[in-house]
């Protein structure tokens, strides 16, 4: 008897220290999940919404997207709103961060014509969430740029600056009572950059020079933009409303391939090249683009036979000005790659920021990939890009505000590979925390499949299946849905736990 007294307290004693030791997240941690308006709402051209650059460009050259089809009622959020939200409810999320559709609430660009149903819609949404203490996290600016806009030059127009502080001024007027949290631009980067190189639709006026001049534009006015806003939320609405704005860019983990100085300064020009870009400007006490990026578009400049460098850096009173123009660091992570020394093909290197820094990444091929190719399981790569950011930048406060896994177009709602995915990136997470780094939130990329823009449908990023052959587009929780909602009731993560069924149900409170 005093043996199985003996042993009993000792199995309490072991389990209790597991307990003990297990990482937690703090109660005041955010658990949320991203969309973006044109990947989820459809509703293209319903109650006076204004054509976008994607529905100009999937309607026109429909070729162009890799199953020939459009956003033109993706998921159907527009009239599924209240579905979305009970689908947060039954994860029990803190947020959800969304977009707003610029077209749908300017038609034709411009602030002198707001559209009533537009914000009526983004009303209903925010006061559904709102009902059950989900808090929304807006970002005004997803990508889809106002068609009526791009015709007069889009993001190169040294207008455009303030045309978006004017559509951001309506935004903070009609939402800012209720949202606490703005972002301004999503993936700065990718916008400028990929749609040069022909991978986004709004790419016209971006391809009319062979050169990264068109680039280079876009950046500083996506910034100047950025600045604007921010500046106009802390004068006139933050003492008003009490909430903060700031910005998310791309960061994923570029690493030295090896520990050769060379390879240590092609992972550092990419980084600055990738995220520093964007970062650089709003983040560091300095300002303006990085240095030593700056200083090899310079050199590459003159090969390509510039009298001086494209690059149009920014005067001191710009500096001063888009200096400090965030009150925390989103970031949308998803991978991490390898990076050496290795001359890139022929052609122009000032075709993009990329090219330019001749140097070329590599994933290990041990980690396991997604659908998409390019996105694969890197060792606690949030960790290492938020250290990084951490140190240079003086200690922001940051929100993980997209980071997911995609599989192939069809059923998948035994995503056991995005459920390792998910927890990975969760330990990724704690070993943040652990450090004393100021990371706040984390926002899953989907709360559904969508619209995955060059991809169409063939790519699913959500947590929750959507049927695009029925008209309901009927969403059905996939594995990761309640591995994801076990992690945020729990604040823990259980490799042990499985879902007992696969019907979603409502928690109390929420």
């Amino acid at each position: 008897m005093k043996l199985v007294v003996a042993l009993s307290l000792l199995v309490a004693t072991c389990y209790g220290s597991i307990l003990k030791q297990q990482r937690r997240f703090p109660d005041d941690f955010i658990f949320g999940a991203a969309t973006a308006s044109y990947q989820i709402e459809g509703a293209w051209d319903e109650d006076g919404k204004g054509e976008n650059v994607w529905d100009h460009e999937t309607h026109n050259n429909p070729a162009r997207i890799k199953d020939g089809s459009n956003g033109d009622v993706a998921a159907d959020s527009y009239h599924n709103y209240k579905r979305d939200v009970e689908m947060m409810r039954e994860l029990g999320l803190d947020a959800y961060r969304f977009s707003i559709s610029w077209a749908r609430i300017l038609p034709t660009g411009f602030a002198n014509e707001v559209n009533p149903a537009g914000i009526a819609y983004y009303n209903n949404l925010i006061d559904e969430m709102l009902k059950y203490n989900i808090a929304p996290l807006v970002t005004i600016f997803h990508w889809d740029l106002p068609q009526t806009l791009e015709d007069l030059g889009g993001v190169l127009n040294p207008l455009f600056s303030d045309w978006f502080e004017d559509y951001a001024r309506v935004i903070f007027e009609n939402f800012g009572d209720r949202v606490k949290n703005f972002i301004t631009f999503n993936e700065p980067k990718e916008y400028c950059i990929l749609s040069l190189m022909g991978i986004g639709a709004d790419d016209k006026n971006l391809t009319l020079s062979s050169s990264a001049v068109s680039t280079y534009l876009c950046a500083k006015n996506l910034l100047m933009g950025h600045a604007k806003a921010y500046r106009l939320y802390d004068k006139e609405f933050r003492e008003k409303h009490g909430g903060q704005c700031g910005i998310t860019i791309s960061v994923n983990w570029f690493e030295p391939a090896t520990e050769t100085p060379e390879d240590e300064f092609a992972a550092e020009l990419r980084r600055q090249g990738e995220w520093g870009f964007f970062a650089h400007p709003i983040f560091s006490a300095e300002g303006g683009f990085p240095k030593e990026l700056r200083e090899v578009l310079t050199e590459n400049s003159s090969v390509e036979g510039y009298t001086c460098s494209p690059l149009p850096d920014f005067t001191e009173e710009e500096k001063d000005f888009v200096r400090g123009t965030a009150d925390f660091f989103g970031v949308n992570h998803y991978t991490a790659y390898f990076v050496t020394v290795a001359k890139q093909p022929p052609g122009n290197l000032l075709a993009n920021v990329m090219n330019s820094l001749d140097n070329f990444i590599f994933a290990d091929d041990d980690w396991p990939k997604s659908a998409s190719g390019w996105l694969t399981l890197a060792p606690n790569s949030i960790f290492k890009s938020l250290s990084l950011l951490r140190t240079r930048y003086n200690d922001p406060i940051f929100y993980i505000t997209e980071n997911g896994w995609s599989t192939n177009e069809g059923r998948d709602l035994f995503d056991d590979d995005r459920v390792q995915y998910y927890r990975a990136s969760m330990e990724s997470l704690l070993n943040c925390l652990d450090a004393g780094i100021k990371l706040k939130g984390y926002m899953a990329w989907s709360l559904m499949d969508n619209f995955e823009w060059m991809q169409g449908y063939t790519e699913r990023f959500g947590i929750y299946e959507v049927d695009f052959s029925d008209p309901a587009r009927k969403r059905t929780p996939k594995k990761s849905a309640f591995v994801y909602k076990h992690i945020i009731k729990n604040r823990y993560v259980d490799y042990e736990y499985e879902p007992e069924t696969m019907t979603m149900t409502i928690d109390e409170g929420h």
